[in-house]
């Protein structure tokens, strides 16, 4: 008896995969570049040499700077090409501290509010992805980031408001304030407060949830105000 024939499986092409990570790669390199200040804040970023420095072609080069820029990291000049955007200046880090504290409070009472198993569970699953990080530069706390920004933008997902969360997603906040300053000693502290924030919603104590997201805002621009911008 003749085995049954297994229906054909329609493979990936394989160029289009290597397309796709050496653009990953080429994304990632020139991120990292960016948040370590390799290439400094305000200065202009040369495609053609990038290309020749990662012995690519200039494609993905544009497209990893087309990604950079939508998230804020980079942005085009018309006729002139791409520029590392400049930090944030103070009056530009208070007024994303005011939105943050507008928001992250509020969406983590009202998670608290509706919170559910399911959405139990995925607190849980999140707080055992974070990592401590390994080096004060992006490859130490790139995880860290990762983390930092999937944690907040769940919190916000699970307060039950789309708006709320496109409007916290949008602002990649998490990139923005690593990139200003980051301390190796801070990581875990970061964590802490994390779970704390998550103790709070599960057990359904919304004024818990939202003082812990508030004190967790506020150290966070605290360490900041202090180490970036020499303010009390």
């Amino acid at each position: 008896m003749t085995e049954p024939i297994a229906p054909a499986v329609e493979l990936p092409d394989r160029r289009l995969l290597r397309r796709q990570m050496l653009a990953d790669d080429v994304y990632e390199t020139i991120k990292t570049m960016l948040m370590d200040h390799v290439i400094r804040p305000g200065a202009r970023i040369s495609i053609d040499g990038l290309a020749r420095e990662f012995q690519v072609s200039s494609t993905p080069v544009r497209e990893a700077l087309a990604r950079l820029e939508s998230e804020g990291l980079a942005d085009k000049e018309p006729l002139k090409g791409y520029r590392a955007t400049p930090l944030l200046t103070l009056e530009e880090f208070d007024d994303l501290y005011r939105f943050r504290r507008l928001l992250e409070p509020w969406a983590a009472r009202h998670a608290a509010e509706v919170i559910d198993s399911a959405g139990r569970e995925l607190l849980a699953e999140e707080l055992a992805t974070a990592v401590e990080p390994t080096s004060a530069d992006y490859a130490g706390y790139k995880s860290l980031t990762a983390h930092d920004k999937r944690f907040h933008s769940l919190i916000t997902r699970l307060s039950g408001s789309d708006q709320v969360r496109l409007a916290f997603e949008r602002t990649h906040c998490h990139l923005h304030i690593f990139r200003l300053h980051y301390d190796r000693d801070t990581g875990p502290e970061v964590l802490v407060e994390h779970r704390q924030i998550v103790e709070a919603i599960s057990s359904g104590d919304p004024a818990a949830a939202e003082h812990a997201m508030n004190r967790h805002i506020d150290n966070s621009m605290a360490l900041r105000l202090r180490k970036v911008y020499d303010q009390p």
